[in-house]
């Protein structure tokens, strides 16, 4: 890596940023992340998934960032060679979910109920989508066995809903005390109060020593609003092109589609 005076710090989100829904990734994202590491400036990962889920990425991209943003902010790793896996704990945040899962669960007794700890083991009841081979889940018989005081999130999903149910739902309930967002169609994500991916991103920026000039975020779902809404302010947002409107709006830029390869050709854009 170069040294460099001016270094950016660039945040990726994973799932419609850097891999397509079918779980692929561009070999052009492979070669313009790799280039901008090599000229210097910070690349990090900003990601709902779990720390688990979130290595393997890393390691296809060929890059050893120091930091990482998992959970939707409630977990960062910092690099340790060290470790195992490479990365150890820097910061987690925590939440108590049992009240929060009981109010929705009376109010959508039907929807599938996951628990995330910060270990990234997912327990859950009905259904949950097995979408990787690092995912740690494990199927519970009650929904009473969910009940922990201490977890990184909540997922809710209600496969036949319609688009707009949880945000009706997270209203009536006023769940504003806690950080929420719509993962897509009918996916809940809860998260502990005031955390997500830009408040993990800014102690990122502050460990880097970055302004806030140079900050650039891209990602494409509602869960990383906040996150461009953070870029944006004085740095650069950019929303993938097939993001919703809401998550366009939040951004100060709006690339092609994922398949069309929006992220290297936002990525060539630095020096």
């Amino acid at each position: 890596m170069t040294e460099r005076s001016d270094p950016w710090l660039v945040a990726l989100d994973i799932d419609g940023t850097l891999i397509s829904d079918y779980g692929d990734l561009n070999p052009l994202t492979i070669t313009e992340v790799q280039r901008l590491d090599r000229a210097g400036h910070r690349i990090t990962i900003a990601t709902g998934r779990s720390v688990p889920m979130t290595l393997p990425i890393v390691t296809k991209l060929g890059i050893t960032p120091e930091y990482l943003v998992c959970a939707n902010g409630a977990i960062v790793v910092r690099r340790d060679s060290s470790d195992p896996t490479g990365y150890v704990r820097d910061t987690v945040e925590l939440f108590d979910p049992q009240r929060v899962l009981r109010e929705i669960h009376q109010t959508i007794p039907d929807a599938h109920y996951a628990v995330e700890d910060e270990t990234g083991l997912l327990r859950y009841i009905g259904w949950f989508p097995e979408t990787g081979v690092n995912m740690q889940t494990q199927k519970m018989n009650s929904f009473e066995e969910l009940m922990t005081n201490q977890a990184t999130r909540v997922v809710v999903i209600a496969p036949t809903s319609r688009e707009d149910y949880f945000t009706d739902v997270v209203e009536m309930l006023g769940l504003h005390k806690v950080t929420y967002s719509v993962g897509y169609t009918s996916w809940l994500d809860i998260g502990p109060q005031g955390v997500n991916k830009s408040t993990a991103l800014e102690l990122v920026r502050e460990r880097w020593k970055i302004p806030r000039e140079r900050v650039m975020a891209v990602g494409d779902g509602r869960n990383d609003v906040d996150m461009l809404e953070w870029a944006a302010e004085f740095g650069r947002g950019v929303a993938m092109g097939q993001a919703p409107a809401e998550v366009r709006a939040a951004a100060s830029e709006i690339t092609l589609d994922e398949s069309e390869g929006g992220l290297p050709f936002v990525l060539a854009t630095l020096e």
